[in-house]
C-alpha cells in the first residue's frame, strides 16, 4: 500500500486537531472552540505537526474557561478569542497579521522562537477572570500584557488596539535584539500604539502619552537622554515610569519623523556590543555635538505637539 507524504498525514493531523470535539462540549462549563488553520500551501509536515499539537493544548487551557472561542493560526501567532468569530478574525487580520507584516519589513528579520498566544477577551470582566484562570496570578494592568515566561499576550481588547500592537513588539525584540535596553523596547512598543501607515511603512502618531509628558516638562522631571538610556530595568520600570514611557516614546517619535528611526534601531542592535545602552550610537545618528542644546530643541518640538 502506497503511503501518504508526510506533509498531508500533517495536514490530517492538523485538521483533525481543529475540528474535533471535546468530549466534555456539552457540560454547562465546556468552552466550544472553532479552529481556523494558517494556509497550509507553504507549510512544511514540520510546522503542520507543530500548530497541531499547539491546537490540543489550547483545548486543554480553554477547557477551564467559560464562553465560546474562536482560534486563528497565523504563525508566529496563535489567536485566541472569546468576542464571536468575526470579531477575532478581524483583529487577526488587521490588527496581529498587520503589526507582524509591518515590524518585519523595517526591524525583525526573525520571528519569535515559539509560538505565542494572544487571548483576546472580550471585556474586562472576561479579561480578569479568564487571565486568573490560565495563570493563577490578577493581571496588573487594565489593558493587556505580554507574558514572556507564557510565550502569550493577554490582551482585554475592549480598550482598543493600540496595547495589542505594542506588546506584540515585545516577542519580535526579545528573538531579535537580546539585551535591547528597556527605553528602546518600551519606547518602540509605546511608539506603535496609535500608528498607521506612511508610503506603505508603519508609523506611529501622537497618542495619550502627550500630555503627561507635556506637563513632565514643564516641570523639569524627564530625565537627560544620557540618564534615560542608561537605565536598567528596575529604574525603567519604577519611579517615574510613566514619564520614562513617554521620554522614549517621543525620542523614537522625533527620529522616526525625519527618517532616522529605522538606521538608528539597525545601528544600535549591531553596535550593541560597544554601546549597550545605544545613548552614543543615538549621538552619532542625530549627528549633534551638543546633546543639551538637542534636548532643549527636542523639548519645544514636544511642547509644540498635540493630541488628538
Amino acid at each position: 500500500m502506497p503511503r501518504s507524504p508526510p506533509v498531508l498525514l500533517a495536514a490530517a493531523l492538523l485538521l483533525a486537531a481543529c475540528s474535533r470535539s471535546g468530549a466534555d462540549d456539552d457540560r454547562a462549563q465546556s468552552a466550544r472552540v472553532k479552529v481556523f488553520p494558517a494556509s497550509s500551501a507553504s507549510a512544511g509536515a514540520p510546522l503542520l505537526e507543530a500548530q497541531a499539537r499547539h491546537v490540543a493544548g489550547l483545548r486543554q487551557k480553554i477547557a477551564r474557561l467559560r464562553g465560546n472561542y474562536t482560534v486563528v493560526l497565523d504563525p508566529p501567532f496563535v489567536i485566541v478569542g472569546d468576542g464571536g468569530e468575526s470579531a477575532v478574525r478581524s483583529v487577526a487580520a488587521t490588527t496581529v497579521r498587520w503589526t507582524r507584516d509591518k515590524l518585519k519589513q523595517d526591524f525583525f528579520a526573525e520571528d519569535p522562537t515559539s509560538t505565542v498566544d494572544v487571548w483576546l477577551f472580550k471585556d474586562a470582566g472576561s479579561y480578569q477572570a479568564h487571565v486568573r484562570a490560565l495563570t493563577a496570578k490578577k493581571p496588573t494592568t487594565p489593558y493587556g500584557y505580554y507574558s514572556p515566561e507564557d510565550a502569550a499576550l493577554y490582551m482585554n481588547i475592549a480598550t482598543g488596539g493600540g496595547t495589542l500592537v505594542h506588546e506584540l513588539v515585545h516577542p519580535f525584540v526579545r528573538a531579535n535584539f537580546p539585551g535591547c535596553p528597556p527605553w528602546l523596547d518600551e519606547g518602540l512598543g509605546s511608539l506603535y500604539e496609535q500608528a498607521g501607515e506612511r508610503d506603505g511603512h508603519i508609523v506611529g502618531f501622537t497618542n495619550w502619552r502627550l500630555r503627561g509628558l507635556q506637563q513632565a516638562l514643564r516641570d523639569g522631571r524627564v530625565p537627560p537622554f544620557a540618564a534615560l538610556t542608561a537605565m536598567d530595568a528596575q529604574a525603567f520600570y519604577g519611579a517615574g515610569r510613566g514619564v520614562h514611557y513617554a521620554a522614549a516614546r517621543y525620542l523614537l517619535y522625533y527620529l522616526q519623523e525625519r527618517g532616522l528611526l529605522v538606521r538608528y534601531y539597525r545601528a544600535a542592535h549591531e553596535g550593541h556590543a560597544e554601546d549597550p545602552t545605544g545613548y552614543q550610537t543615538l549621538v552619532r545618528t542625530l549627528g549633534e555635538e551638543d546633546m543639551g542644546a538637542f534636548e532643549r530643541r527636542w523639548a519645544e518640538l514636544v511642547l509644540g505637539l498635540s493630541f488628538p
